[in-house]
């Protein structure tokens, strides 16, 4: 079998991974090599923000994952997209920008004993790659808290290109209920309703690929991207401190082929490819891999564990005398009139992410911080990939930002082909079951303020006859679904925490030339969206690499 050699081999071309092989492949002298399993972004509805709807489920943009019936959803499965593309999840996701809370990162650091952990650092790392519209030089606005951000980079945040009165009312009716507004939900404390910023130019999608591996990036000699190529196992040896990594096999235009890394494999396979890889490998749980006949090379029991994700509620109410996205798109004129204004002006409804307004509040007055986070649309459906409803209405989704249930990633089977079991264990423990309950009653609390009236609102889910705590919960596990932010599932973490993956600064544990530098490595779920926080591990990982650390 033919050996091929790179300096450092980038596993995954998505969020992290792309940022990765750009920040890698600066130095000329190291040569540089980005395997990515999906093809290259170049389907039309990548770029174009609506377009999400049409890639989430699609094998063309989506590994079209998904979970096993759980208990805490009353036995549903649920689709987990996965972006199968160049940009991976950023190509197909939300495109929220958001960073979480300070709170978040100060807990890391805390628990690796690490101050390059904190939010202040963390912060430089967010500022580093970041390319916000309130900055650019030919803005003469104010920006009260430009010490948060940062117009140098390559990742575009721009505001929406849309309104909505019925967003509007809501904002005001949040505002009634006592929670501030905010212009920036990202300078540490997201507290307060605004909308969102988006990951966007110019009313296209800017997704990691077009950031990190535009043409000029590409053009660089020594960087090397290989779609539609499968890593399938990682080369593992015993050395004189444990166990080495010097690369991995991948199945490429149907051969599999042996690469080698002079100096380090880099995972960024995402919270379920990491551990599926690993897995593979032979580090894992030892049970586990017993099962499926492979090898213990490392036991790490804590590969795979951890899991954790957001779960929306999604609480619909009908209402009247509004403009929504269900009534404009119901018919064949009102669809025209959408992608006549998306051709002429890139704005309208097909600019739009899928959720525009965004609310951070607490789930009770107990709270010590926002527990809970909103994404409002003005829309409806009966379950993701439906059709909109046929009468008008808006969605008011809520999801518990700490989640204290834990789930796992285990692999079926030693071929790579066939997807892990993803079980999240949604809604497990009573504290989660009591966010949930109360959520819903902070939403209704919400819809009833004056500022609603006009519209007349009428909960259609779950619907208002469910009152008590064991009622709210129960449909909660009817109506919830995931919001797509897996992480955790190789964690960082002490040496003596027999869970934890990688070190303080990503390197596998006992594995040298072996490090994982995406959402995976989170010990704790952060308090909003997970797609920037990842760029931003991965902003960080790369500086250690490069520094030799």
């Amino acid at each position: 079998m033919t050996v091929q050699s790179f300096d450092y081999i980038v596993v995954g071309g998505g969020t992290a991974g792309a940022l990765m092989a750009n920040r890698l492949s600066e130095d000329p002298k190291h040569q540089v090599l980005l395997v990515e399993a999906g093809g290259p972004d170049n389907y039309h509805w990548i770029h174009i923000p609506v377009g999400y709807l049409y890639c989430i489920d699609n094998p063309r943009t989506d590994w079209r994952m998904r979970t096993e019936p759980d208990p805490g959803l009353n036995h549903r499965s649920l689709i987990y997209p996965r972006g199968k593309t160049l940009g991976g999840c950023s190509s197909i996701n939300g495109m929220i920008y958001m960073r979480g809370q300070s709170r978040d990162y100060d807990g890391w650091a805390q628990v690796l004993n690490d101050p390059q952990w904190s939010w202040e650092s963390c912060l430089q790392d967010f500022i580093r790659h970041e390319n916000h519209y309130r900055l650019d030089a030919a803005r003469s606005e104010p920006f009260a808290t430009s010490r948060y951000h940062g117009s140098k980079g390559e990742w575009r945040v721009e505001k929406q290109r849309l309104r909505w009165d019925l967003l509007d009312a809501f904002a005001q009716a949040a505002q009634q209920y006592g929670i501030p507004a905010t212009d920036d939900f990202n300078a540490g404390s997201n507290e307060g309703v605004g909308y969102f910023e988006v990951n966007q130019k110019a009313g296209f999608r800017w997704n990691t690929s077009k950031a990190f591996l535009n043409a000029s990036v590409k053009r660089r000699p020594n960087l090397h991207i290989w779609t539609h190529t499968q890593a399938t196992q990682l080369q593992l040896h015993p050395a004189q401190d444990g166990l080495a990594c010097d690369g991995l096999t991948v199945v490429r235009k149907g051969q599999t082929l042996r690469l080698h890394a002079r100096r380090e494999v880099v995972l960024c396979a995402g919270a379920i490819g990491t551990p599926q890889l690993l897995q593979l490998s032979g580090i894992g749980d030892p049970a586990l891999l017993n099962q499926h006949d492979i090898a213990v090379v490392k036991n790490m029991p804590g590969v795979g564990a951890n899991l954790q994700d957001h779960l929306q509620i999604r609480a619909v109410y009908a209402v009247k005398n509004a403009r929504t996205l269900n009534t404009l798109a119901n018919s064949w004129v009102g669809k025209i009139k959408i992608g006549l204004e998306y051709a002429l002006t890139r704005s309208g409804p097909m600019s739009m992410s899928p959720s525009q307004l965004g609310v951070f509040t607490k789930s009770d007055a107990s709270q010590a911080y926002p527990n809970i986070q909103f994404h409002v649309q003005p829309l409806s459906l009966e379950a993701f990939g439906q059709p909109l409803h046929a009468f008008p209405a808006m969605t008011a989704s809520v999801c518990n930002l700490n989640p204290t249930s834990k789930g796992h990633v285990s692999i079926k089977s030693a071929d790579y082909r066939v997807s892990p079991a993803i079980t999240p264990n949604y809604l497990s423990t009573p504290q989660d079951q009591q966010v949930a309950a109360d959520s819903l009653r902070v939403t209704r609390a919400i819809m009833s303020q004056e500022a609603m009236k006009k519209y007349s609102p009428t909960e259609y889910k779950p619907g208002p006859k469910y009152q008590t705590d064991a009622e709210l919960i129960a449909l909660a596990g009817d109506i919830a679904t995931t919001i797509f932010h897996p992480v955790g599932t190789a964690k960082m973490g002490l040496a003596t925490d027999p869970m934890a993956v990688t070190d303080h600064r990503l390197r596998v544990h006992g594995v040298r030339g072996l490090r994982v530098a995406d959402a995976s490595v989170m010990p704790t779920i952060v308090s909003g969206n997970t797609n920037s926080p990842t760029l931003m591990i991965a902003e960080k990982a790369a500086a250690w690499i490069r520094a030799g650390q």
